[in-house]
């Protein structure tokens, strides 16, 4: 039985004091190489010391207006992992709710 492995490579362009400039991302299977980001958020969960790692880099010209879009599309797409991962339709719902508030607050929603 032969064991099938899938790669994600993160490539992160610095400055001298070492903040991001650019980021590509290669995930091949998705039919995507060495694409241009200005921003990304990744999560891994560490199950012997039960917490969750991260890694959150955007590159200096990201425009805020576009990194509250960013945020507001993530906490959707959680939202909807969340639902879909544990079947809690009421915190889900309840989540929905801050997605909601969240957008209006920032006025993303027209």
């Amino acid at each position: 039985m032969s064991k099938v492995t899938s790669e994600i490579k993160l490539t992160v362009g610095m400055d001298e004091n070492r903040i991001p400039e650019k980021l590509h991302w290669t995930a091949p299977d998705g039919g995507v190489e060495n694409m241009e980001t200005k921003a990304m958020l990744l999560s891994v969960w560490d199950h012997k010391a039960q917490e969750a790692l991260r890694i959150d880099l955007w590159t200096k010209d990201m425009p805020l207006d576009e990194m509250k879009v960013f945020f507001h599309q993530t906490l959707t797409a959680m939202t909807n992992t969340y639902q879909r991962a544990t079947g809690d339709d009421k915190m889900s719902a309840t989540m929905r709710d801050f997605c909601d508030y969240f957008a209006e607050k920032l006025e993303l929603k027209k």
